[in-house]
């Protein structure tokens, strides 16, 4: 059975999250599994209406979130990783499907951002085997 992905990814901060979502689309290819939706989002903020559509839509098994968060001069960054992760989470126990994590930040510099691209890469790995030990 190949695992069925959807990939949720922030617009915002594009230059990081183009490499993240390419590092996760390979990983995605080595693990077996296939991206068959994606949708984009302007941010992290805003990927929880996305998900739910994905989820309830029933096509995926899981969903990969892939964003980045930058800090600023204001606490902003603080607000949109929290707010968005603890909707993220709100959204799997509902559904009963992983939504896996793959936001870096917050409280980082664009070079840190740079650092943490693998971050897609665990949100994939653990999306394929949360799905493989749920079945």
């Amino acid at each position: 059975m190949t695992i069925k992905l959807g990939f949720v990814v922030a617009e915002f901060n594009r230059d990081i999250t183009y490499m993240m979502e390419i590092e996760a689309e390979e990983h995605a290819k080595f693990l077996g599994a296939e991206v068959i939706e994606r949708s984009y989002v302007p941010g992290a903020y805003d990927m929880p209406l996305a998900i739910k559509k994905m989820l309830k839509d029933g096509n995926v098994d899981a969903v990969v979130t892939i964003g980045c968060v930058i800090e600023g001069s204001t606490g902003h960054d603080q607000i949109v990783v929290q707010h968005a992760s603890r909707k993220i989470i709100d959204l799997s126990l509902e559904y009963e499907k992983p939504v896996t994590l793959g936001i870096s930040g917050p409280g980082m510099t664009r070079l840190e951002a740079q650092e943490r691209v693998d971050y897609a890469r665990r949100a994939v790995e653990s999306a394929v085997k949360l799905v493989q030990r749920l079945a």
